[in-house]
């Protein structure tokens, strides 16, 4: 649900927590949920710090990699959708509240379109620490239990969510999703989740990545003829002055989130919200890597936009984030770097160089010019760039690099040193990556392209900034995850804060359009 690591050194900078009060329908037929901020408990800080060191494998290891199978609120008939509002903890974090029974237990949980179950704690959570920080579900006080008792498990890097299936009604407003099969927890990774301003997780993702293979909570919303469209939309409010977290709709979108048109890309597969993405370019100029198409993920449970390293460490580089220094990647450019540059020169396909060359044990055609098909369905078609392949991978990423800077006619010796450069700039393995604040004027755009519309993030739109004056700190928005099945760019609330997201189940396609704020 997590990006790696950064995500939670922001929270420990934060000072401002959002709650929200819920109010009746308006006139216009949708279920507002207004937010107010309260301060930040300064005591929660160690913790969330101590927890900061373990999300960055929960993210690759649960939701794209490792996944084991096993706000909501509907639109009547007539109505335009319905809107949950979302508490915002800085940009980094938004939370929504929804009932559970009758009468309903409220909980505050995560809006994940990168997961398809619904958790929250059970009141039998006897173990786990992180259960007596969170609201528990307790079935013996609600009327619409029902008993299902089937074991459930998530696996996360940093431990489990474990517990049992049960049925009950889920409503948001004065409306209601009934018989809706979900986890009741009874096991938590304390550390990670202790911390949490959240009690559980509701995902909206495809039943194809459910645990159990439970129906989940989107899928009834449709079939229960609840919402007027089978589509959801998110709208993030990125301005930090501003109470108001953002909303999600259910059954179509409101006009007042975004400007112009969405542009609309096909999902690739069904479990994740999964579509194709085209070049990504820093400054106007390609990185190369994504040129022939990547896949990528919409994921309103990541705060940050997470991509393979070998892009990752170019953005570092352009945007002047610290990284960490490779004695490895070094080696690989001052002892080979001649060598690569003179086959790329003669034509030699880039997919066989460092198997040529000796460092890739495989033929070539795992190659980096090869297209993923899916994340879902476990294959790994495609050079990952991950740091844990040794002289392999970093050969394979200087390749991209030098490929890619071969094509700007620059000179071998300029390749060599600006290959040299990435090497002492390659993203943190903590994923934390720190920005100078008073670089971000001359920071340059990082654009995606999208259904063959370049979508261009601001310096100022993907930098974290926290404080003001000399105590502002600023953190970069993109972090590395090279995940076995990838490569994939997860496309978080960084990105999803900028533009607003349609998530059309009914066409499967997932749109982007300008965000608007008020």
């Amino acid at each position: 649900m997590v990006t790696r690591g950064s995500a939670v050194t922001v929270f420990v900078l934060l000072s401002m927590l959002l709650f929200c009060w819920a109010f009746p329908v308006s006139a216009d037929g949708v279920v507002r949920i207004r937010l107010k901020k309260r301060a930040l408990d300064p005591n929660s800080r160690l913790a969330a710090r101590l927890a900061d060191r373990e999300e960055g494998t929960a993210l690759a290891a649960r939701k794209y990699g490792y996944f084991e199978p096993g706000p909501v609120g509907p639109v009547g008939p007539g109505k335009e959708g319905d809107v949950i509002a979302r508490k915002n903890y800085m940009n980094a974090r938004y939370f929504g509240e929804i009932g559970l029974g009758s009468p309903p237990q409220n909980f505050t949980v995560i809006f994940d379109t990168g997961s398809s179950n619904f958790w929250v704690p059970s009141s039998k959570c006897y173990i786990s620490v992180a259960c007596y920080f969170h609201s528990a579900y307790k079935s013996s006080l609600l009327s619409t239990y029902q008993e299902n008792g089937t074991s459930a498990y998530i696996h996360y890097g940093t431990g489990s969510v474990a517990g049992f299936l049960s049925q009950d009604h889920v409503t948001v407003g004065d409306l209601t999703i009934e018989n809706q099969v979900f986890i009741e927890a009874t096991r938590e990774p304390s550390i990670t989740f202790m911390a949490r301003k959240f009690d559980g997780i509701l995902g909206l993702g495809f039943k194809a990545i459910s645990v159990g293979n439970v129906v989940p909570i989107w899928d009834n919303m449709v079939s229960q003829s609840l919402v007027k469209e089978p589509v959801f939309s998110f709208w993030f409010n990125r301005n930090t002055e501003d109470g108001e977290g953002g909303e999600i709709v259910f059954g179509g979108t409101d006009p007042k989130h975004y400007r112009g048109e969405h542009t609309y890309v096909p999902v690739t597969q069904k479990g994740y919200w999964q579509f194709e993405m085209g070049d990504v370019l820093v400054g106007g100029q390609t990185t190369g890597f994504c040129a022939e198409g990547c896949q990528a993920i919409a994921d309103s449970g990541t705060s940050l936009i997470a991509g393979p390293t070998v892009i990752i460490a170019e953005v570092n580089q352009k945007i002047g984030a610290a990284g960490v220094v490779s004695q490895q990647c070094k080696a690989v450019v001052s002892q080979y770097g001649e060598k690569i540059m003179e086959m790329l020169m003669e034509k030699e396909e880039p997919t066989k160089i460092c198997s040529r060359i000796g460092l890739c044990a495989f033929d070539g055609t795992h190659g980096v010019s090869m297209g993923i098909k899916s994340v879902v369905n476990g294959r790994r078609d495609r050079f990952t760039g991950g740091l844990g392949d040794g002289m392999c991978s970093y050969c394979e990423m200087a390749v991209v690099w030098m490929q890619n800077q071969f094509m700007q006619s620059q000179t071998v010796q300029q390749v060599l040193d600006y290959i040299s450069e990435l090497c002492e700039r390659l993203p943190s393995p903590m994923g934390e990556s720190a920005v100078d604040c008073s670089s971000l004027a001359s920071m340059p755009v990082v654009s995606f392209t999208i259904g063959g519309k370049r979508f261009d993030l601001k310096p100022e739109q993907y930098i974290l900034k926290v404080g003001d004056g000399s105590l502002a700190q600023c953190i970069s928005g993109f972090t590395a995850l090279d995940v076995p099945q990838g490569p994939l760019w997860i496309l978080g609330d960084v990105f999803m804060g900028v533009y607003h997201t349609v998530f059309d189940y009914g066409q499967l396609r997932v749109g982007f359009a300008e965000a608007a704020w008020r």
